[in-house]
């Protein structure tokens, strides 16, 4: 009779604490594909599988708000869009704006409101992350369709938009947003694991942060002396290449030196975000 003993048991998964805080497992999120594909079905599919319009209501947010927006800041406050028409200029922005803000938010709450499957299902946890930053990017693009046939009318009918070839750059741009609001999503929801006040506050601070973000003024209207604390802000870089790349050189100021100051920002963001979630995951069910 032979006694086996663990160490000579072979095991397909050996589920262990990870030795760093930057441990990043690509080969076990691979193997969680399928889960993966599941989350981002989920996300883009049930969220409007009872309503009536289903994934139209992906088109109709935009325009309305576009349309309201046009209404308000253009014709009543007589907000200058630099010559573009506004609601080109509205559109685009807030197609951008509406995924980051939407992707942030969610991952903000990825340990709060995930509480009771993580507390009894093993899987890589940053599966649920990348699960909503990839299928708000999905939905990001159906939106973006609405935004480029707009364009299109303007470009040659009404000729008052002139996209550059700096257009083949959005995939850059949206990658930056894409890791800025995970990292930003990652860093709040390791902290409201233990300090749920933060959540209250998230809400408040997108619909704040929005103002700050040149979406619904050309960074223009600010005096050059002020436009640098704009500057500051890494999501302003971004917003204005978008506008000067699709709209016109009126629209958006191209500047490489904030670009790439946007493009660290991003990068230590996302690493201290990760930081964060990688240090709270190991005890967070504890917690909350």
């Amino acid at each position: 009779m032979s006694v086996t003993t663990a160490d000579n048991e072979k095991w397909d998964i050996n589920i262990s604490s990870k030795t760093s805080l930057l441990d990043i497992d690509i080969k076990e999120i691979w193997r969680y594909r399928d889960l993966l594909v599941m989350f981002i079905i989920r996300d883009v599919v049930t969220r409007y599988k009872q309503t009536i319009l289903g994934p139209l209501w992906f088109m109709l947010q935009p325009i309305l708000t576009a349309v309201i927006y046009t209404l308000i800041f253009s014709r009543i406050a007589r907000i200058s869009t630099n010559d573009t028409p506004p609601i080109l200029f509205y559109l685009g922005s807030l197609t951008l704006w509406n995924y980051f803000s939407e992707t942030f938010g969610i991952i903000s709450k990825t340990f709060t409101e995930n509480a009771n499957v993580l507390g009894k299902v093993y899987f890589p946890r940053l599966v649920l992350p990348l699960s909503k930053a990839i299928s708000g990017i999905m939905k990001m693009l159906m939106q973006f369709v609405i935004f480029f046939g707009v364009l299109i009318y303007h470009v040659f009918v009404t000729h008052k938009a002139s996209p550059n070839w700096y257009a083949l750059t959005f995939p850059l741009l949206l990658i930056v947003i894409a890791l800025f609001s995970m990292g930003a999503g990652l860093l709040i929801t390791a902290l409201t694991s233990k300090y749920r006040d933060l959540s209250f506050l998230v809400v408040f601070g997108i619909q704040l942060y929005m103002y700050l973000t040149p979406v619904i003024y050309p960074l223009s209207i600010a005096s050059p002396d002020k436009q640098v604390w704009l500057w500051l802000n890494p999501l302003t870089a971004i917003f204005e290449a978008f506008k000067y790349s699709f709209l016109g050189a009126n629209a958006g100021q191209w500047n490489n030196f904030w670009l790439g100051y946007s493009l660290l920002f991003t990068l230590v963001m996302f690493l201290v975000g990760l930081i964060m979630f990688n240090k709270v995951e190991k005890k967070f069910i504890d917690v909350i």
